[in-house]
């Protein structure tokens, strides 16, 4: 029987400037933008998904872009401080030298969990906190929409670090209802996982004399985790609800179905289906290429996207000279 949760589904973030934002994850990192729709909650406001060609789970990035007016968030307890990415071992020095053209400032490369894997830690243009993993446990197909040579390109999301008061009531939820395990420990944090591979980790941190975060522009708002069906889904509903947790009722997001929920320290977590995918509204071979509204929406289109910024999708501006 195939597991309930079968690892990260996506990442979603709050950030500024709608160029800038395009230009970071299509350009700087080299994802594709698999679809470009609205906030359900305020239509005026984008929500870009970035992921590999197809949008599949365990690679995708999601962005609601405010404007810089946004008020700034803060990093601190309760939220999730870093969001990872996987990269092949042997690229670090490309990684290095793309970084620096770019003006993007880093942290010194460290060596975590006894050297399987090397970390690169900078900040997207909104402050969130990002990481590249180097490591050789990867076999996904990298990510290549022309702005980063294949032999160097992210291979989807490595995992999520979220800092807690304490870990204990997160760890207990994550191994006993989203069937998570501990898979390592390394220098105070603790990596749990549905299996011991990319894409499939959770890693968490005790920071008791941290200041309390706060949301807003540079801040990760949630992680999804994925499962495989809508059954599945609300199998897992009447679990949280059993466990003492008040999950959401079944969201339709087009793209997916999923319920919301905070974790015992406050972050909030989303279950989300990995079907119908992104292909529901758009050819695939030309996902993320126009504005995509949801029904509720198409009667006000018009005025919707006199509201929307425009800007320029194209990420081959952004490849390196070797």
């Amino acid at each position: 029987m195939s597991k309930l949760i079968s690892g990260i589904h996506h990442v979603t973030a709050i950030s500024g400037d709608t160029q800038r934002n395009i230009d970071f994850y299509t350009g700087v990192l080299g994802l594709y933008l698999v679809k470009q729709t609205v906030n359900f909650d305020y239509p005026e406001v984008y929500h870009f998904y970035f992921g590999d060609k197809q949008g599949t789970p365990g690679t995708i990035m999601t962005t609601f872009p405010y404007g810089e007016d946004a008020r700034m968030g803060r990093h601190g307890k309760g939220k999730i401080s870093t969001t990872a990415f996987s990269v092949p071992y042997l690229s670090l020095n490309y990684w290095l030298k793309r970084l620096e053209h770019f003006q993007i400032l880093y942290k010194h490369p460290q060596e975590r969990f006894s050297g399987s894997e090397v970390v690169v830690y900078f900040e997207d243009h909104d402050g969130m906190g990002i990481e590249l993993i180097f490591n050789d446990a990867d076999n996904r197909e990298p990510i290549t929409n022309g702005s980063v040579q294949s032999e160097y390109a992210i291979l989807g999301i490595h995992h999520v670090e979220l800092w807690l008061e304490s870990y204990e009531l997160t760890a207990a939820l994550l191994t006993e209802q989203l069937n998570h395990k501990l898979i390592s420990e390394s220098s105070g944090t603790l990596r749990f996982g549905v299996e011991n591979s990319p894409g499939k980790f959770v890693d968490l941190l005790g920071m008791p004399n941290s200041m309390k975060g706060l949301e807003g522009r540079g801040m990760v708002h949630h992680v999804a985790f994925s499962t495989s069906d809508e059954i599945k889904l609300k199998g897992l509903k009447e679990n949280l609800l059993s466990y003492g947790i008040a999950p959401t009722s079944v969201r339709d997001r087009n793209y997916f179905k999923s319920i919301y929920f905070n974790e015992p320290g406050g972050i909030l977590f989303e279950i989300a289906t990995e079907n119908p995918g992104f292909a529901v509204d758009e050819d695939p071979d030309r996902l993320g290429q126009s504005l995509k509204l949801p029904l509720q929406f198409e009667e006000t289109r018009s005025s919707i996207e006199k509201k929307l910024i425009k800007f320029n999708y194209n990420p081959t501006e952004f490849k390196l000279l070797q």
